[in-house]
């Protein structure tokens, strides 16, 4: 190799290690402190450590989430304000199992951190499990709601592998009768069936919601 190509490769390094600054370096105590602290809403741990100690958007080995993702579940809202703060962060980090802070927070009933969250810039849509999802399993109608004025569609299918639903099935097969009301007087289409053939009516059926079979069916009727 060149000594003009070394000299480019070590600048490239050298850079890649200045914006990482020293994040990433993390003892395995000091991942578990830094978690410890989400949980516990430790804000000033998260800060001295988020960005520094600890990148931003580092998976808990224990859990496989990250910090914001964590935070929105566990409702750790002094340290997920600190995190939305942090330089760098990704709201839209997702854990292991596809979750990201939106979608947590839809279904915790959140609505501060949805609205956080949503102001900066996190996506509504995305491929497979969606937040409208989250938050009609949950029956948050007022989630619903802002999610579907910020363009969630209505008819978002999760994964075939997890069942093909869309929100309004979520609802059902939860017994939300309110927010199939909701969905469907936004455009959600109660004739779709998922993987098993079902729709939201019969999935409310088999789940023992009688009354929001009935529900749905006679609102998706009136449509």
């Amino acid at each position: 190799m060149s000594a003009a190509r070394r000299t480019i490769l070590h600048s490239i390094v050298l850079s890649i290690c200045l914006g990482c600054g020293s994040a990433g370096a993390a003892t395995a105590s000091q991942l578990a402190d830094f978690f410890r602290a989400v949980q516990t809403d430790d804000a000033g741990t998260v800060s001295k450590m988020a960005g520094t100690v600890i990148a931003p958007d580092q998976i808990n080995p224990v859990g496989g989430e990250p910090a914001l993702v964590l935070a929105a579940r566990e409702g750790s809202m002094r340290v997920f304000q600190a995190l939305l703060a942090t330089p760098g962060i990704h709201v839209d980090a997702t854990a292991m199992n596809g979750n990201t802070a939106l979608m947590m927070a839809a279904y915790k009933h959140n609505l501060p951190a949805v609205q956080a969250l949503l102001d900066k810039g996190a996506a509504v849509n995305r491929p497979g499990w969606t937040p409208l999802h989250y938050a009609a399993a949950a029956g948050d109608d007022e989630i619903t709601r802002l999610l579907l004025e910020h363009g969630a569609r209505v008819d978002a299918v999760s994964p075939p592998a997890s069942g093909a639903y869309t929100p309004l099935m979520m609802a059902a097969r939860e017994g939300h009768d309110r927010t199939a009301l909701l969905l469907i007087d936004h455009g959600a289409d109660a004739k779709l069936s998922n993987s098993e053939g079902l729709t939201a009516t019969q999935l409310a059926q088999r789940a023992g919601k009688d009354h929001v079979a009935g529900v749905i069916a006679g609102r998706a009727a009136a449509h």
